[in-house]
């Protein structure tokens, strides 16, 4: 079935002398995996190289056989054009980081509207923004609730976050309660959006206490999960 659809590049991997293995999260299919043949020599092909670097927004037409088989690809253009994510050393050791993450977390290959759109609209943002240090937090956060295990916020007065029940409470019942000043600095991270995110004034140690609490976070509800290799160039670079 032929089909024109907005989609996010997740991962390229060269596969032989000439071609690509792409992953990409499309707006009318959920995860595909792409093989575009000859594509690393070809110089006068409809598909180029640069179309498919980690999390360019592209439209492309596809055909699915939705037979579980690699897909392949028509026709691609993109469908944004980033000015800063991947020439700012910053936002594109974010983007290696982020690519990581999606690759790791998201398997379905079924349509899901709304999680493409937060995704969408979350690089978009992230591309014509500066004030970047804390915004891998909350976008995993973010991320968590259309994955489906984003934390009750109800009782966040409460000083322990219990990671397996995601929920907030006043006992440590378990090795997965955390409690202190990693737990206060996740709490300010809830109920904001990316605009917000330079009000939240944390140091380097600070930001990386939340974030590894936020990655362990996803071990604990996500089967397989691995923390991304980008992790520790990342924090270099914020510090």
């Amino acid at each position: 079935m032929i089909v024109n659809t907005k989609a996010i590049v997740f991962s390229t991997i060269k596969y032989g002398e000439s071609d690509l293995i792409v992953k990409c999260y499309t707006q009318s299919s959920g995860l595909k995996t792409y093989l575009l043949r000859r594509i690393l020599k070809s110089k006068k092909g409809k598909l180029k190289v640069s179309y498919f670097q980690p999390l360019t927004l592209i439209e492309i037409e596809a055909n699915h056989k939705d037979k579980g088989t690699l897909e392949s690809i028509r026709e691609v253009k993109l469908s944004f054009l980033y000015k800063s994510l991947h020439t700012n050393i910053l936002k594109s050791t974010l983007v290696i980081f982020m690519a990581e993450i999606l690759s790791n977390s998201i398997t379905q290959e079924e349509e899901d509207s709304t999680l493409f759109q937060f995704l969408e609209n979350a690089f978009i943002w992230l591309d014509s923004n500066s004030e970047i240090a804390n915004f891998h937090i909350l976008f995993l956060l973010k991320l968590s609730k259309y994955l489906g295990f984003f934390p009750d916020s109800s009782s966040t007065n409460k000083p322990y976050f219990n990671l397996v029940e995601g929920n907030f409470q006043n006992f440590n019942t378990g090795k997965f309660c955390e409690t202190g000043s990693v737990v206060v600095n996740l709490k300010e991270f809830f109920g904001i959006d990316f605009d917000a995110i330079s009000q939240i004034k944390l140091k380097k140690n600070q930001r990386s206490n939340v974030l590894n609490l936020m990655l362990q976070y996803y071990q604990l509800h996500l089967h397989g999960f691995k923390k991304p290799k980008s992790l520790l160039v990342l924090n270099q670079l914020f510090e």
